[in-house]
């Protein structure tokens, strides 16, 4: 461990070993290599000849991939050192490794050729990651919402008190988020394109220099490489670059996600207040240094802070994309190697810390039940009145009625501090011809439920399971968090 120089926390606390290697220097460069064989392969198969002889061979291309994956990064650095440049760099050290290939590596192809074609197929892989640890929350979700599907509790609107829900019904409203971001994921990522070759400023000039002005040959070479590295296609215009617009769809779809899990999360935080439900919380774990009893929802806190942080993230490749000066700056790039990585290793610990917590979130049916029952008097109110009604009483009437006593029982338990005494005022009352047993009668819970549990079996019969079969090659991951 580095303990003289700065050190992300996305990398050391926070993010998967899965998702860090998608953003490895491992990953960019073994990328940039096949793209370089891709278009070696592409040129040499349309016939690159000079003076009716083959520019390329397919000894220099079996040199190439002979030594695709075993990268001299010292000798790329050392390089750096001297022409300042990345890509040359590699370029270098690459034929260094391949001398027969030396001559044709990158040939008619700019910086951006390897650079955004890189950042295209690595996002598309990170976004793969993303949907995979996504569907594995909703299937942890759906588990939680069908065991909890009938278990009354009090709902909230404006955190008080409302009509009552039940514990799974209140799941389906957060997996229905996540829904709503699963169907954007799969809407970028199935757009996803390479940027191909295109030259300096998009005009494939390199090209048609290349091959003689052979347009119907040009054509062929952007499907050719796409498809050598997996794609359907490349946009069919550019600048120098991809357009930035594309990073700020992949980021919005990120920040969507750490929006749904933050409501998530404050949500299991409120409730973990309330003593109904709580985070798992290990048997060796502090909560306080100070208050030894504390059982703190930290990693809901956790979801939470990361989760501002990937929203906030968003805005960067959106002004980026929208301060590009015709045909490309370079004032993406720096920006770019932050939010981009970043935005992703975040949103991978996110969900991680996600399918932790639901996996292990406990719930307190007796605490839920207390809050219920002490409520429940004034939700079953309705009931009552018409209930009054229907032995004769005035529906009009009764509702004032109703409304005094629910005031005077009201004060009862604000001011005085005592339990809720609504039953024995309106069993006292003569407008109402109900006995007090009669009224607690009506004191069941899943009386007032509405149709909370049918609602969870059809969401997850006709939303959540066909998602889950879909995807059932993606299923079984287990999160591991570091802190």
């Amino acid at each position: 461990m580095e303990t003289d120089r700065y050190v992300s926390p996305l990398s050391e606390r926070y993010a998967s070993k899965e998702m860090q290697y998608i953003f490895s220097p491992d990953m960019k460069f073994r990328t940039w290599r096949k793209l370089w064989i891709a278009l070696a392969e592409t040129e040499m198969e349309l016939g690159l000849s000079q003076n009716g002889k083959p520019v390329i061979s397919q000894e220099q291309i079996d040199e190439l991939k002979a030594h695709a994956e075993d990268i001299n990064y010292d000798v790329a650095k050392a390089r750096e050192k001297v022409v300042r440049h990345d890509v040359m760099s590699h370029v270098y050290a690459y034929g260094q490794q391949c001398p027969k290939a030396a001559g044709i590596i990158h040939l008619g192809a700019t910086s951006c050729y390897v650079g955004d074609n890189t950042d295209i197929i690595v996002m598309t892989e990170a976004l793969k990651l993303v949907k995979k640890k996504l569907v594995n929350v909703l299937s942890e979700l759906s588990a939680f919402a069908d065991k909890y599907k009938a278990q009354p509790t009090l709902a909230f609107t404006h955190f008080q008190p409302a009509q009552p829900t039940t514990v799974g019904k209140r799941a389906t409203l957060w997996m229905q988020e996540f829904c709503l971001d699963l169907e954007d994921l799969e809407h970028v990522l199935s757009g996803m394109k390479l940027l191909g070759s295109k030259g300096t400023t998009g005009t494939q000039a390199s090209f048609l220099e290349l091959f003689d002005g052979d347009q119907e040959t040009i054509d062929k070479i952007d499907p050719m490489i796409a498809a050598k590295m997996g794609f359907k296609e490349c946009y069919p215009v550019s600048g120098q670059t991809y357009s930035r617009k594309v990073d700020t769809r992949v980021a919005n779809v990120l920040a969507g996600i750490a929006a749904s899990a933050h409501k998530m999360s404050n949500d299991i935080r409120l409730l973990q207040h309330l003593k109904e439900v709580e985070e798992p919380f290990e048997k060796t774990q502090i909560g306080s240094s100070a208050m030894a009893y504390k059982r703190n929802p930290m990693r809901s806190e956790r979801i939470a802070s990361l989760s501002r942080y990937v929203m906030i993230d968003a805005l960067n490749p959106a002004i980026t994309s929208a301060t590009q000066w015709f045909e490309r700056t370079l004032d993406d790039s720096a920006n770019k190697r932050l939010s981009i990585p970043e935005g992703f290793l975040a949103i991978d610990g996110i969900l991680d810390l996600c399918l932790n917590v639901v996996d292990g979130l406990v719930v307190y049916p007796k605490v839920i039940e207390k809050h219920l029952m002490s409520e429940l008097p004034f939700m079953a109110t309705e009931n009552i009145m018409m209930d009054a009604v229907k032995l004769g009483g005035n529906r009009q009437e009764l509702h004032e009625k109703i409304r005094e006593l629910s005031m005077e029982a009201g004060k009862t338990v604000k001011v005085e501090g005592k339990d809720n005494n609504l039953l024995e005022l309106i069993a006292a009352d003569p407008a109402f011809p109900l006995s007090l047993e009669d009224l607690q009668k009506s004191m069941e819970p899943s009386r007032y439920i509405g149709r909370s549990r049918e609602q969870v079996d059809n969401f997850l019969s006709n939303v959540i399971r066909p998602i889950l079969e879909e995807n059932k090659d993606l299923l079984g991951v287990k999160a591991e968090i570091n802190v």
